[in-house]
């Protein structure tokens, strides 16, 4: 089984294979076949998604006992693989068919589980929000193995005081969206702490999703162009910086936005905390980008925007909250680059309109909406490089995965750094902020770092209300 990568201070100890727990019987699972919608081969050919959670091994019953954490950790992931089967499966060709997908799952396939141990840096260091090389974390996280694999986990115990832990989990996204997977993290801590009451079991049942043949067949193209969206091989010199909106900041915006409206006799856009939060995020990833004469050639001055929206309660018929499996749909926002990067609550309002206008007509989720996708799809492969995009959501509650050692100190989604995208959680603590993570060279973080805080502190601000709005 192919080895996760390895940093100059990374030890692997072992890689194993976690099967799914035998049935009530004690007979293993039975195989089984779990075809991919087109919302799935959606993402056949990207990245897969790689997180790691940090942890610090201080309270009971785990102090400092890294070894029953690794036991503990492992035996519960086998019991939750017995429900969660299709990601202890593979990826193949559907038999018979030349370009459909499945997952196959059958007696003796399992999710590699690595061990490891670090002894470069601490966990002080790896958690601090702060600039990071990316090449110092990336081998935190597992490759996946070959042969179609779709989920991978690795466990490093941070030396020397074997009191910290990073977790590295690596998902295929074509395997399920992120509401799916984080309902995976949550059950298997729930399993591993030892939870009176299991979390409930995951729908898995591909049979929900209305299927579009002809959006299926578009996506199992090999088209080249989606290879130009991600830079797999660009880790070795980026870095990995958390940045943080406050309740109040996030308010602020929504303020500011809400004043430019009335100033322009306006309805205001539909300005949450998350159109809040990205609409400052994609301000200061185009501002800083155009400090630095990086402005994209070929696509008419425009900035270019997606994220997603979950239909789950929009399909029809409607999709159960636990499916397994993809059922996500692009929201696609752009606007001319000179109307959002001006500093000021004007560049913001355009920004947070789009956002809104984007969101709205997903939303909405009308018969012709994945047609309308196809199409801005065809357009993005015209631009010169990639459109700014998004990992993750507040709504994972990620900082709520507790294996029964405690809340992670820190929890970074490492593809970002290959994907160009910027990640976003709930901020730690429960204050009511976001949390964004952003990979870039060291020139252009340091140009984003300006930009971010000259942003917070006009937020903050009490005289800048006045004068723009």
């Amino acid at each position: 089984m192919a080895a996760p990568p390895r940093g100059d201070s990374i030890r692997v100890l072992s890689t194993d294979r976690v099967a799914p727990s035998s049935t009530a019987g004690g007979t293993p699972l039975p195989e089984r076949a779990v075809p991919l919608t087109f919302l799935d081969a959606i993402w056949l050919q990207s990245p897969p998604v790689e997180r790691v959670f940090f942890y610090r091994l201080c309270g009971a019953p785990f102090a400092g006992d890294a070894d029953a954490v690794l036991s503990t950790l492992v035996d519960s992931l086998s019991r939750v693989l017995h429900v969660f089967h299709p990601l202890a499966g593979r990826l193949r060709l559907t038999p018979g068919k030349t370009n459909r997908y499945e997952i196959f799952y059958q007696p003796g396939d399992g999710v590699a589980f690595t061990v490891a141990e670090h002894d470069g840096v601490g966990v002080g260091e790896l958690v601090t929000d702060d600039p990071r090389e990316l090449a110092k974390i990336a081998p935190l996280v597992p490759n996946l193995p070959e042969g179609g694999a779709l989920l991978a986990v690795q466990a490093t115990v941070l030396l020397p005081a074997r009191r910290g832990l990073a977790l590295g989990v690596t998902v295929h996204h074509a395997a399920c969206d992120g509401s799916s997977s984080t309902h995976f993290l949550h059950t298997w801590a729930a399993a591993c702490a030892g939870a009176a009451v299991p979390l409930p079991p995951p729908v898995v049942d591909r049979t929900l999703i209305r299927e579009r043949e002809d959006f299926y067949d578009l996506t199992t193209r090999t088209d080249d162009h989606l290879k130009k969206f991600y830079s797999p091989d660009l880790l070795v010199d980026k870095l990995l910086t958390t940045f943080t909106l406050s309740r109040d900041n996030l308010q602020s915006i929504k303020h500011r936005v809400a004043g430019v409206s009335a100033r322009r006799g306006l309805p205001p856009p539909r300005c949450t905390s998350i159109v809040a939060t990205f609409a400052v995020i994609w301000q200061c990833h185009i501002r800083a980008a155009a400090l630095g004469d990086e402005a994209e050639p070929g696509n008419g001055g425009r900035a270019h925007f997606i994220f997603l929206t979950d239909h789950r309660a929009r399909m029809q018929p409607r999709v159960p909250e636990k499916y397994l499996g993809n059922c996500v749909g692009p929201c696609f926002a752009s606007a001319p680059k000179k109307e959002i990067a001006p500093t000021g609550a004007d560049g913001l309002f355009t920004a947070c309109s789009v956002i809104a206008a984007a969101i709205d007509e997903a939303m909405r989720c009308e018969p012709d909406y994945w047609d309308r996708c196809m199409e801005h799809g065809k357009e993005l492969s015209t631009i010169d490089g990639a459109p700014f995009s998004v990992a993750g959501s507040p709504r994972f509650r990620v900082y709520d995965v507790d294996f029964g050692f405690g809340r992670p100190t820190k929890v970074e989604i490492v593809s970002v750094g290959k994907t160009g995208a910027m990640s976003v959680a709930e901020g730690r603590g429960g204050s009511g902020g976001i949390e964004v993570g952003i990979a870039l060279p060291p020139e252009r973080m340091e140009r984003f770092r300006r930009c971010f805080s000259d942003a917070v502190a006009w937020l903050s601000s009490s005289s800048s209300s006045s004068r723009d709005e």
